[in-house]
């Protein structure tokens, strides 16, 4: 039965696969930069691809290679990553791309790729076997979702990825690893979707027991949903004349390296009641309310004085930037 699916699943993808800036066509058998494709794999991390499809090409035309990249200064490539959110991978974009010119380009196995900055199990799976050919099992949350639907698989994703892999191992067996990864993720960002899946588009509906049971978007079950903690804070908008008074974040931490508008270390709890303009940002592990005051004197803190008809250019992360945004308005 797996080699029939994987037919099913290899032949939809090949009449139906997404067209994406960083994606070789199905069927190319020419070379392939594992630059592009690293650059993607990275920069898809927790990002939706319709974030980074606007974004990718910036980032090739300003630094095509990954010794251009190398070479870059690191505010640069922080600024430039600016909007795309879990700026530590910016930092470890950087760290990787020293490591891959210094050893003279990148390794082509699973085990090499994974001792590289930001190169986890998954990526270096996908790089493997999306750049260099070379047999792997990918497992996304898309992968994991169509994995489970198929077997039907009654545990939440997280307690049961040990059955998931083994299965994955089974459906990739003998296939085109980096095809068959790229027709997964398709499969399940687009039909096999978290809800309301397209099952009547699905190659795999007729061998899907989800779909059998008749509720195949119940498959898998989800964990209970945890109440997300709140914090909040202040920032300092310091303005002189047309200039605007910014610091940079400490390199450990949250948005750490970015630019910033000045204020104290955030606190855990509700906010206290102000009439402070504010702004409120989502965090995956928690959510802040950060009040703006205004401050005359930038007395005690490093930083610089930023142009406001240039702002766009500071590299401000998405809280700092609607801040900003709230203040000018």
């Amino acid at each position: 039965m797996p080699a029939n699916r994987q037919i099913a699943l290899l032949d939809h993808y090949r009449q139906s696969a997404r067209d994406l800036p960083w994606r070789y066509p199905p069927g190319h058998d020419g070379p392939r930069d594992p630059y592009r494709v690293w650059l993607s794999e990275i920069m898809l991390q927790q990002t939706s691809v319709a974030t980074v499809t606007t974004r990718f090409a910036r980032f090739l035309e300003r630094w095509p290679t990954v010794e251009a990249l190398a070479a870059a200064p690191l505010d640069d490539l922080l600024a430039e990553w600016a909007g795309l959110g879990y700026y530590a991978r910016a930092r470890n974009l950087h760290a990787c791309a020293q490591a891959v010119v210094a050893m003279g380009g990148f390794p082509d196995s699973e085990a090499a790729l994974r001792q590289l900055p930001g190169i986890g199990d998954y990526s270096a799976a996908a790089i493997a076997a999306i750049a260099f050919g070379r047999p792997a099992t990918v497992i996304d949350t898309n992968v994991e979702r169509v994995i489970a639907r198929l077997h039907a698989l009654d545990r939440p994703v997280r307690s049961d990825r040990k059955r998931i892999r083994a299965l994955a191992d089974d459906l990739y067996s003998g296939a085109p690893a980096g095809e068959m990864a790229q027709a997964l993720m398709d499969l399940g960002a687009t039909i096999c979707r978290p809800a309301n899946p397209a099952c009547h588009l699905c190659p795999l509906s007729t061998d899907c027991a989800a779909y059998a049971s008749g509720d195949p978007a119940s498959f898998p079950p989800r964990p209970p949903k945890k109440v997300r903690p709140e914090r909040f804070g202040t920032a300092w908008w310091i303005r002189r004349d047309d200039r605007l008074f910014l610091v940079r974040r400490p390199a450990r931490g949250m948005l750490g390296g970015m630019a910033a508008l000045p204020g104290p270390e955030w606190q855990d709890g509700a906010p206290p009641a102000c009439k402070a303009v504010s702004v409120r940002h989502v965090f995956t592990h928690f959510a802040l309310t950060l009040r703006i005051e205004e401050r005359d004197d930038p007395s005690g803190l490093e930083g610089w004085w930023h142009p406001l008809d240039r702002l766009d250019e500071a590299g401000l992360p998405t809280l700092y930037a609607r801040a900003a945004e709230r203040m000018l308005a």
